[in-house]
């Protein structure tokens, strides 16, 4: 006992509770071949009755039985006496361990008790180093299925890029666009549009004026041929414009509005009257 210092006395409690638990290993181990050995004793029981119930004869098949349930007697004997002498061996042991804890414990009361903490503090910080390594396992396999997540993503994104590189390839749009159709009359225009509106206006200006140069010095148009000339000057203008109606009533208005045109520039000669000719055509298409 004199051997077991401040410095022991842990190791020694730590010894207690193992030498219980063998004490319960070898108490079970005893129990079994308690168990063993009175199966072993009924079945040679069993094989003496079968052997005397027919006192004239002698059966070697219950002679049999009952040559290997006393083997078996035999065996489970051996077994329950070895289970018995560890029990006693190993109560001795944890008697002794236990003995040695309380002797301590009186000897050893202010040491105990300046250590204590610390004992205490290493136990709950145990089981929060059990708590982490818990959670670091938990965020492990969250990062595994992360990881797992972010591989099919991006095979899928290879899949799109490689689609998109092939119909490139093959001379087709990235994206199949459906039919396009022109915006509505009065509709804002975008881009697009502003440069189809542009070319219109610079076609019917150009025709204007070709109109205009064709006829040359002399006497103003009439006024059927302004409205002819507006006409066409409306109609290229409009070729996208999904109503024919809308048309129609911009043609009517159209032709009132070069009467009156025509009525104003009735009395310019020259080339004056073919320049200004075309800037009525331009304004009338605007």
């Amino acid at each position: 006992m004199g051997s077991w210092g401040p410095s022991g006395f842990p190791i020694l409690i730590s010894l207690s509770p193992q030498a219980q638990q063998e004490t319960q290993k070898a108490a079970l181990r005893y129990e079994r071949a308690v168990s063993m050995h009175n199966a072993a004793r009924e079945m040679v029981f069993v094989a003496e009755q079968g052997v005397m119930a027919d006192k004239n004869r002698l059966d070697p098949t219950w002679q049999e039985m009952l040559n290997h349930a006393t083997c078996k007697v035999n065996e489970a004997e051996e077994e329950r006496l070895r289970g018995e002498r560890e029990h006693q061996r190993v109560t001795r042991l944890c008697q002794q361990a236990e003995a040695r804890v309380q002797a301590l414990q009186k000897t050893l009361r202010r040491a105990i008790g300046k250590s204590r903490p610390y004992f205490e503090l290493k136990a709950q910080f145990s089981q929060i180093l059990e708590e982490h390594k818990a959670k670091v396992t938990e965020l492990e396999q969250q990062v595994a299925q992360a990881k797992t997540r972010y591989s099919v993503a991006l095979r899928n994104l290879e899949q799109i890029s490689e689609q998109i590189h092939a119909r490139r390839r093959g001379g087709l749009p990235p994206h199949p666009l459906g039919p396009r159709r022109s915006s509505p009359v009065g509709a804002e225009a975008g881009p697009e549009d502003m440069e189809d509106g542009d070319s219109g206006i610079e076609g019917a200006e150009g025709a204007g004026l070709e109109e205009g140069s064709s006829l040359g010095p002399g006497p103003a148009p009439d006024t059927d041929t302004l409205s002819l000339l507006s006409l066409r000057t409306v109609a290229s203008d409009l070729q996208k414009c999904d109503s024919v109606e809308h048309l129609r009533g911009l043609s009517d208005h159209v032709s009132l509005d070069g009467q009156e045109l025509g009525t104003r520039s009735g009395g310019r000669r020259g080339s004056d009257g073919g320049a200004r000719g075309g800037r009525h055509q331009r304004s009338v298409s605007l």
